[in-house]
């Protein structure tokens, strides 16, 4: 894992979405009048470091690196603040997280994950969330809480 953001393989580079990500939080969590720790800005700093969904374990070898904190415990409650405050989501088959592109909104977790270059992109689509929710509803299901995760190629790695 990286400890500072840079242009990845397709010359995106992530130094915006780590400053765009803290600075949402940052209000969140102002609003709320939630405490936004060290540890929990890190934590989502790193998640942010990369589209590529990032696993706890990584993130607590980068913290003990750090000496911010090395505990698994504290590590996974920091995540889980994160996650109950709408800043990352959980890709549950990669048991990995991944920031949220649109914090403080409610909506649903539709990912797109590409199996080549591993990126993860979280997809908006209401008519989506809808027709599950229709379909759920013919069956006598009542859909309280979906995440889809659709694995395939991105279009930059179709292109190279």
């Amino acid at each position: 894992m990286k400890k500072t953001a840079k242009a990845s393989a397709h010359g995106h580079d992530h130094k915006h979405c780590i400053e765009d990500a803290l600075a949402a939080a940052e209000k969140l969590c102002s609003e709320k009048d939630l405490r936004f720790t060290p540890l929990r800005r890190r934590v989502l700093e790193l998640v942010w470091s990369s589209h590529k969904p990032v696993g706890a374990y990584a993130l607590l070898d980068e913290l003990r690196n750090e000496e911010l904190g090395s505990a698994p415990p504290t590590v996974y409650r920091a995540l889980d603040f994160l996650i109950d405050n709408g800043l990352i989501h959980r890709i549950e088959r990669m048991n990995a997280f991944v920031g949220c592109s649109h914090p403080g909104e409610a909506h649903r977790g539709f990912f797109l994950i590409c199996g080549d270059c591993g990126n993860a992109e979280e997809l908006h689509s209401d008519g989506l969330a809808e027709s599950i929710s229709a379909s759920a509803n013919r069956r006598g299901f009542a859909a309280r809480d979906m995440t889809l995760e659709v694995m395939g190629t991105c279009a930059d790695c179709r292109k190279a």
